[in-house]
């Protein structure tokens, strides 16, 4: 938020909090639903703010009956869900409130997210609602976790039921992208598997060792090709394991995503250590002559380099931001521990 319209907001807050809780609830409730709003844009800051100033917040219920915590889990905005995570028995209370269709917060945690939010939370590689779900579902009293609501449906029922469309874009997603990198990093392993056999410079007649043995540029030639190897096989059974999975939904969540960034990584590894071999039998090659196209070959190597990096940045950001939102989302944070210090005094 901007400074100013933060110091505004706390100082209109604290004029509204000396009025009697009934008529704060009325003016949170009904003309504007103020924190609401905030909560399904994700305003932390605001929210953080308010609720130092008036910790009851936590309690106020929307048109249907949900808290701000809840909305977090709607839209999924774990930053304002650890506002409240550190608050000690109070998030257990939280945790078992129902909305007035008898939904619970693993309810919401098992819907998809809005359209401007799967996105977000989702990116390219998969559907991470699956990792919100798994994280709510550790935080739920046993007891709740196979409550149905009025429909009947648990939340279990009701995850499987609305992301079954979503799951299989997802593992169709997958396999494609896992299909078309394994093409690209079989390629690689062929030619620098036949380049192993085609050492630059040519062969002594007598004793069948390379004419350049003892130069650094076949050491780098021989080293590179190596490590090419090695990374476009390790990058052909990383995404052949992603074609062989199970794509259950627990997969979504680590397994997949962690296999799909190895993957690209060592596929990449190997692309960077095939422009070398190339590079390097150009400087082989014509040692006693010019050197120009050697030159001119060291000059473009970076560019298919250049050019995987863009092209798949948004890719790999999305893959990272997946791992690390499955990773971050619902843990104790410094905002949580103040806020509960201050709920004690």
């Amino acid at each position: 938020m901007h400074p100013k319209a933060l110091q505004l907001a706390e100082l209109l807050w604290g004029t509204m909090i000396l009025l009697d809780d009934t008529d704060v609830s009325f003016l949170i409730g009904a003309p504007w639903r103020l924190i609401f709003y905030a909560a399904e844009q994700g305003n932390d800051e605001l929210l953080s703010k308010l609720i130092h100033a008036y910790p009851d917040l936590i309690f106020k219920v929307d048109d249907h009956g949900h808290t701000i915590f809840h909305i977090a889990v709607l839209y999924r905005h774990e930053r304002i869900f650890n506002l409240i995570y550190d608050i000690g028995s109070i998030k257990d209370l939280i945790l078992v409130i129902e909305d007035k269709k008898n939904n619970n917060i693993l309810h919401l945690a098992a819907r998809l997210p809005p359209p401007n939010r799967l996105n977000i939370v989702a990116g390219a590689a998969s559907p991470n609602a699956a990792g919100v779900f798994v994280e709510v579902n550790k935080l739920m009293p046993p007891f709740y976790v196979g409550a149905k609501n009025n429909k009947g449906k648990t939340a279990g029922t009701l995850f499987t039921r609305t992301h079954k469309t979503l799951m299989k874009e997802g593992e169709l997603w997958m396999k494609k992208t896992a299909e078309s990198c394994m093409l690209v990093a079989t390629l690689i392993a062929t030619v620098v598997f036949a380049a192993a056999f085609t050492v630059p410079g040519s062969v002594k007649q007598d004793t069948g060792a390379p004419n350049f043995i003892r130069k650094a540029s076949l050491t780098i030639f021989a080293i590179s090709d190596t490590i090419s190897l090695i990374s476009s096989s390790c990058s052909i059974l990383t995404f052949l394991s992603i074609l062989t999975s199970r794509y259950a939904e627990d997969d979504f969540l680590w397994s997949l995503p962690l296999k799909l960034l190895l993957g690209l990584f060592t596929l990449f590894i190997s692309i960077v250590a095939m422009m070398a071999v190339f590079c390097t039998t150009l400087f082989i090659v014509f040692k006693e002559g010019t050197i120009v196209p050697a030159a001119l070959a060291v000059a473009f190597a970076p560019l298919p380099l250049i050019m995987f990096i863009i092209q798949q940045i948004r890719l790999i950001l999305d893959v990272v931001q997946l791992i690390s939102l499955s990773n971050s989302l619902f843990h104790k944070t410094q905002k949580g521990k103040q806020l509960k210090k201050q709920k004690q005094l």
